[in-house]
C-alpha cells in the first residue's frame, strides 16, 4: 500500500516575543513583523500598515511607559481572515492620552494619531492577570 502523504502544517497564524526596553525595538518588531508575514498567506497585504503601527506602539512603550529597569515589552502578532491583530504589552498601567495634534516643531506625539488613522480599530486595555497595559491594533487587509 502507498504511503499517504500528508498536507505540510499551515505556518503559525500567531508569533510573540519579548524585547528590551531600547530605542532599536522598534526597528527589531518591524523586522520580526516581516519574518511572520512572510510566512503567511496574503500576509503582504497587511505588512506596509502593519509595520508602521507596530513601530509606533512599540516606540510609545520604550519612550513613555514609566517602568522599573529592566522590565520588557511583549509583542504578540495573530493573522486571522486577512486582519491582523498587533499588541504591545508594557508594565505601566497608565494608559496613553488621547490622540492630539502636534505642533509643527514637536519632535514627538503624533504616534497615537497615526495609529487612529491607518488602524481599522485600536485600543488600550488592562494587562489580563498582570501589572500595566496592552496597547492593541487591528489592520485590515485589501479585500480580494
Amino acid at each position: 500500500m502507498p504511503e499517504m502523504l500528508e498536507k505540510p502544517p499551515a505556518p503559525a497564524s500567531e508569533f510573540s516575543w519579548w524585547l528590551p526596553r531600547h530605542h532599536k525595538s522598534a526597528g527589531y518588531a518591524r523586522r520580526l513583523l516581516r519574518a511572520f508575514l512572510a510566512k503567511q498567506p496574503d500576509g503582504e497585504q497587511v505588512l506596509d500598515t502593519g509595520e508602521l503601527v507596530l513601530g509606533e506602539l512599540v516606540t510609545n512603550a520604550v519612550l513613555h511607559a514609566k517602568t522599573p529597569p529592566g522590565r520588557l515589552i511583549f509583542i504578540r502578532l495573530e493573522l486571522h481572515l486577512g486582519s491582523l491583530r498587533i499588541e504591545v504589552h508594557d508594565a505601566d498601567a497608565n494608559r496613553p492620552s488621547i490622540p492630539r495634534p502636534a505642533a509643527e516643531d514637536d519632535e514627538t506625539g503624533r504616534g497615537l494619531r497615526l495609529v487612529s488613522q491607518l488602524a481599522a480599530d485600536w485600543g488600550c486595555c488592562p494587562r489580563a492577570g498582570g501589572i500595566g497595559k496592552v496597547m492593541w491594533a487591528r489592520i485590515e487587509g485589501d479585500p480580494q
